[in-house]
């Protein structure tokens, strides 16, 4: 990612709720050459702290995630919002240095097309099942699970897309959160579960 000089989007998505509607906000405008963080930001609203946490994993769970420096600059943005929706803010901040940095509109482009067709399934297989996963009450949970996941991307970076996995639960969790569909949201707990088991096994044999 690197630094850009671009006004922010006038066209905006207001709390999407899908994520056809995610997708869209993050695809760069016609003949844009990058898009940055603030202008993605501008798009989907200073209150939708999940969309944000989302836009994010959704990302890191692309190729997109194997440009050095795109997890820890994801994990920065990832930890700073899931900590002031535990907190209890009601719009989100992001320091100027993240809301400047951008991606190429061409690789953008191409992870968006990438992630349309499982996107689209996800849209499609989402209701309101076990709600009470996703209730207000639990939804802390859901962002402290988030933020210690985010807190190991920097290390975990050194592992080429090992990121894109654990980005792949904060998706679920997310996606379950936006949706209200509590198995989303599990099957982010179990996909992070297994996972730190199986890092967790694989150190144990290294040392």
């Amino acid at each position: 990612m690197k630094d850009a000089q671009e006004a922010p989007d006038t066209e905006t998505v207001r709390n999407p709720q899908s994520l056809g509607d995610l997708l869209e906000a993050m695809r760069p405008e016609d003949g844009a050459e990058r898009i940055s963080v603030e202008t993605v930001l501008s798009r989907v609203g200073d209150q939708s702290f999940v969309a944000v946490i989302l836009v994010v994993a959704i990302v890191l769970v692309s190729p997109v995630s194997g440009i050095p420096g795109t997890p820890t600059i994801g994990a920065l943005i990832t930890i700073l919002v899931s900590t002031q929706a535990l907190m209890g803010r009601r719009h989100l901040w992001l320091p100027k240095f993240l809301c400047r940095r951008s991606i190429s509109a061409r690789k953008m482009n191409r992870a968006i097309n990438w992630l349309s067709k499982p996107a689209g399934w996800m849209d499609r297989h989402s209701s309101g099942r076990l709600r009470l996963l996703s209730s207000r009450a639990l939804r802390p949970f859901a962002f402290a699970s988030v933020t210690l996941i985010a807190i190991s991307w920097p290390i975990l970076e050194l592992l080429p897309f090992v990121t894109s996995f654990f980005a792949g639960a904060v998706s679920m969790m997310m996606f379950g959160v936006m949706t209200r569909d509590g198995i989303y949201l599990l099957a982010g707990y179990v996909q992070a579960g297994i996972l730190v088991l199986i890092l967790g096994s694989i150190w144990s044999g290294l040392i």
